[in-house]
This record gives structure tokens, C-alpha cells and sequence, in this order.
């Protein structure tokens, strides 16, 4: 039987480096964050290996042709996508808004994939290099998890037993 190794799949990004300049080509996104390079695959056909700390934002993009550039970097309104509201400030004072995941353990990453306020966009999310950013506010937590019936009868009786506790 033969091994196979796990099929990849190289979506199309714009790499953006700290001074401005703009990289076209394909990423694996499965493999951001898991070390200090990252390798993209040009439009042209080559490999590129580039230093996650030369990186401003990666944004992965619909179509190559449209402008990658976000229109809005700030939401309207409250978000209606789950996750967290987030504003994050880049160390060349840029501001924006996205969401990323309720998730902390992704927090903890390299950088911080999101998605940004025009949903309807060239671009669908983006990562952003931990190097590239001054801070990070949570403005908000957007939807949640709901609670099960049970869990809900459970909480409860935990509640009704404890009021007791204090009118006795």
C-alpha cells in the first residue's frame, strides 16, 4: 500500500511586506503560522520563501484582477458574523476592524486570521503577522454559544438549591 501525502490546497493571496509592496501568487493557508517563513508560490511560477517579520497582511483574494486594497476598514454597524469584533492597530499606525474566532488557542498563533468588514469584497480573510501589530482591542464578542435545555434545567436547580443557602 502506498502513503500518500495529504493533498494541499494553494489559494490565491496578495502578500503584502512592510513597505508596501505587493506579491501575487498562491498559499497553502494550512501552514501560516506554524513557522517563521512563509513559502508562496508566484503568479509567475516561482517559490517564495518570506520572512513572516517582512510581512504587513496576507490577503486572500477572490480574483487577482479586483483591487485587494479593503474599500471599508471599519464596520457600519454592529457585525453579524460569530466570533470576535476585534480593532487592531499596525505598527504603522493603519487601523482596522474584523472578526476573528471565539477562540483563544488561535490567539495565541503567529498571527491572526480574520475576516473583514466588506464581506462582499475581493477579499475573503486575512492573516496578520503578530510582528505587524502595536495592539489588538476586542470591541465586542459577536453571537455565542447557546445553552441546551438541559444545561439550562441543571443551572436551574444549582441556583434554587443555593438561594437557599442565604434565607435560612
Amino acid at each position: 500500500m502506498k502513503n500518500r501525502t495529504a493533498a494541499t490546497t494553494h489559494k490565491k493571496v496578495v502578500v503584502v511586506s512592510v513597505d508596501g509592496t505587493p506579491i501575487q501568487g498562491y498559499l497553502n493557508p494550512a501552514t501560516l503560522g506554524q513557522s517563521e517563513v512563509v513559502d508562496v508560490l508566484t503568479s509567475e511560477g516561482e517559490h517564495r520563501a518570506l520572512d513572516l517579520r517582512a510581512i504587513k497582511s496576507i490577503y486572500f483574494v477572490r480574483e487577482f484582477e479586483e483591487g485587494f486594497e479593503l474599500e471599508r476598514k471599519t464596520f457600519l454597524s454592529r457585525p453579524k458574523l460569530d466570533g470576535l469584533w476585534v480593532r487592531l492597530r499596525f505598527r504603522d499606525e493603519d487601523v482596522m476592524e474584523g472578526i476573528v474566532a471565539n477562540n483563544l488557542l488561535d490567539l495565541l498563533d503567529t498571527g491572526v486570521q480574520l475576516t473583514p468588514p466588506d464581506l462582499h469584497g475581493n477579499v475573503q480573510r486575512m492573516f496578520i503577522p503578530r510582528s505587524a501589530l502595536a495592539e489588538m482591542k476586542v470591541l465586542g464578542v459577536v453571537g455565542g454559544a447557546r445553552r441546551s435545555p438541559r444545561a439550562t434545567r441543571e443551572l436551574r436547580h444549582v441556583v434554587e438549591a443555593q438561594s437557599k443557602l442565604f434565607s435560612e
